[in-house]
């Protein structure tokens, strides 16, 4: 059994990366790149374990994407996330690695582990060809070197070390600063680490995303209330009567909410926003959809576009259609041509034909975002 565990720190908010997809979650084909990451290292089998840190949001959508892995609660910090997955590491060597640095190749991972006796911790670097100069003077650019990941430790020495309050910026300062000691090997150009989006054209193995649409519906159904105002796709209904509902109970956008977390694979919106949750009571329901609208952004999907169906026999909504698109186009970045909105009745039949509610059909349909024409 191997005798090593590999770390690969995924909780960053990617506040550099100067855009609303988070890095981690850029699609290489139709993996999001932790994924695609995670299963080139699983591959080479020279992990007993592989632990993937995540932010709480994402958490639970990783799992939604495979359970060959272990996922931890990160942190605030690159430090604390680290901290946070060694608790689940038994083995005698640890390897860490960030998810942005995503092209590491085998041959690469092996020299780093023939190195492993000759230190606590076994550090890749690049030398530095071009001249430096330190606060003002030139210095030696033979005794600088630019540290990589991954790099390997001696589990309990590493855990040792960031026992400490000193903030660290990678294993091997943490492990010298504690009395350990580090070892350095060569490493590799092609590994690259994607902190800014211009990084994306220095990494060589990367797939561009798939060009596949994902289609999602949705489906919700509110009761009339003699009380409270009437919402519907986002706008004012004039009505005498409401929904009852634990939010605005704004049906359509409920229903187009469910639409858009089915095609992102995300849930539903009863997981997302609980109705017995107290935060969510009488909330605009044009929030909640902007909350979605993000996190599908955040996690790598663009909304092409959305048709809602409306079922209702009162109260007569037609005239309202356009200031329905209106108020959704912008909140789903979409154009207003791209936001479609149908209403029928059902002929007097059911529920609805009984004129006790509204029920409301959606479908969305989304892209991955395509980082190759940034």
């Amino acid at each position: 059994m191997s005798q090593m565990t590999l770390i690969l720190l995924a909780a960053g908010s990617s506040s550099r990366f100067e855009h609303n997809v988070k890095k981690q979650w850029l699609r290489i084909d139709s993996q999001p790149l932790w994924h695609f990451v995670a299963d080139k290292f699983q591959k080479t089998e020279l992990f007993e374990k592989i632990i993937i840190t995540s932010s709480q949001d994402d958490i639970v959508f990783m799992k939604n994407h495979s359970n060959s892995y272990t996922f931890v609660q990160g942190s605030t910090s690159r430090q604390l996330s680290l901290k946070n997955a060694l608790e689940y590491v038994e083995t005698e060597y640890v390897l860490v690695s960030d998810i942005a640095r995503s092209c590491i190749g085998e041959d690469f991972l092996h020299t780093i582990l023939k190195a492993k006796r000759s230190a606590d911790c076994i550090v890749p670097y690049l030398p530095v060809h071009d001249t430096v100069v330190y606060d003002g003077m030139t210095i030696d650019r033979n005794k600088v070197k630019r540290i990589q990941t991954p790099q390997l430790s001696k589990t309990q020495i590493l855990q040792q070390a960031l026992e400490c309050d000193d903030e660290f910026t990678d294993e091997s300062s943490a492990i010298v600063a504690m009395g350990g000691t580090r070892a350095f090997v060569l490493g590799e150009e092609d590994a690259h680490k994607i902190t800014y989006i211009k990084d994306l054209n220095k990494i060589p193995c990367l797939q561009k995303p798939s060009q596949v649409t994902l289609s999602g519906n949705g489906f919700d159904v509110h009761a009339f209330d003699t009380k409270g105002d009437m919402w519907l796709g986002g706008v004012k209904i004039e009505s005498d009567y409401g929904f009852l509902a634990h939010s605005d109970g704004d049906v359509a956008i409920h229903a187009l909410i469910d639409a858009l977390l089915g095609a992102a694979g995300m849930g539903d919106i009863g997981e997302m926003f609980p109705d017995n949750d107290d935060q969510y009571k009488g909330i605009d329901s044009k929030e909640l959809l902007q909350h979605v609208v993000t996190k599908i952004h955040n996690y790598g999907f663009t909304i092409t576009n959305v048709d809602i169906t409306i079922a209702a026999q009162k109260p007569r909504i037609g005239k309202y259609k356009p200031a329905m698109k209106a108020a959704l186009a912008p909140l789903l970045n979409l154009e207003m041509a791209q936001v479609n909105i149908k209403a029928t009745t059902t002929e007097k039949l059911g529920f609805v034909g009984r004129g006790e509610g509204v029920a409301v059909i959606a479908n969305a349909n989304l892209k991955y975002f395509d980082w190759t024409k940034i």
